[in-house]
């Protein structure tokens, strides 16, 4: 059963013919990193042990950098120190394009020994391109097939795995049709880099097939709304064991999530608001 998922914020991306979870890749890319590396540099040896093990170390020199990175995808382009420095003095004004033909092109930004040390933090919302604060914003967002109105939102906040830890960026995904608590089903990402914006990109997709195969509220349905049942079981033990006279907490979930949950944080990151930070 084949399904379009549409964008309602962000940019579109290609997909899989057989599965519009999988992004393949993107017509526009942001280039948020530009570097060399070369030999003698901490870690070179193990950072081109991916270059090695695909016959494409050619350059004993070294390397030019560009690491390109959309809302749901990112690679890394390998080419001469020259070309990346050339593409850094003409760059100035945001304006340079550069030839990928001279080079080669990876998918995803490289991990493990060299690569974490070398790669700084990079979050899509950044405070120098106008965000409320840096990992703090949307990312992007598909309408529910569905639900008409709903929309499967993926965003970066500022949050807490318990409630005595440091606040970190984390990015997850909401769901305005079902409002599921993403905390408890494990969908909550540390925001360590592009890899974890697209994977929580590719969770809101699923959820999205989900509903469209199986129908919103069905067992087998990632998209299943409680209806209220757990705030109602709550309020009912605040009034029959602790003596309260009016409930602590809104009885259905869309009232719940626009106060307490996603749905308030959303309203604000719109906003162009910072919110509190969220226990996940």
């Amino acid at each position: 059963m084949s399904v379009t998922i549409r964008n309602t914020y962000g940019t579109p991306h290609n997909v899989s013919d057989t599965n519009p979870a999988h992004v393949t890749s993107c017509d526009r890319y942001r280039l948020p990193l530009v570097g060399t590396i070369a030999p003698g540099n901490p870690g070179y040896e193990d950072m081109v042990e991916m270059l090695k093990d695909n016959g494409h170390d050619t350059r004993p020199e070294g390397y030019g950098l560009i690491f390109l990175e959309s809302e749901e995808f990112s690679a890394t382009y390998f080419g001469s120190i020259e070309q990346i420095e050339k593409y850094k003095r003409e760059n100035v004004d945001g304006t340079a394009t550069f030839d990928a033909q001279q080079g080669v092109t990876y998918a995803q930004w490289p991990h493990g020994k060299g690569w974490d040390e070398f790669l700084p933090r990079v979050f899509w919302n950044q405070a120098a391109r106008g965000a409320i604060a840096d990992g703090v914003g949307l990312v992007t967002a598909f309408a529910h097939t569905e639900v008409p109105g709903a929309e499967v939102i993926v965003y970066e906040f500022e949050g807490k795995w318990t409630h005595d830890s440091d606040p970190t960026q984390m990015v997850t995904y909401h769901c305005t049709a079902c409002h599921m608590d993403t905390a408890h089903g494990g969908d909550v990402h540390e925001n360590t880099g592009p890899d974890r914006r697209r994977w929580a990109a590719r969770q809101a997709r699923q959820h999205i097939v989900s509903a469209h195969r199986h129908g919103v509220g069905d067992k087998n349905s990632s998209c299943r709304p409680n209806g209220g049942e757990m705030l109602r079981a709550v309020n009912a033990v605040a009034k029959n064991r602790l003596g309260m006279t009016s409930n602590p907490l809104p009885d259905t979930d869309d009232v719940y999530c626009a106060t307490k949950g996603p749905c308030s944080i959303i309203r604000e990151l719109r906003a162009g608001v910072r919110p509190a930070v969220y226990r996940a």
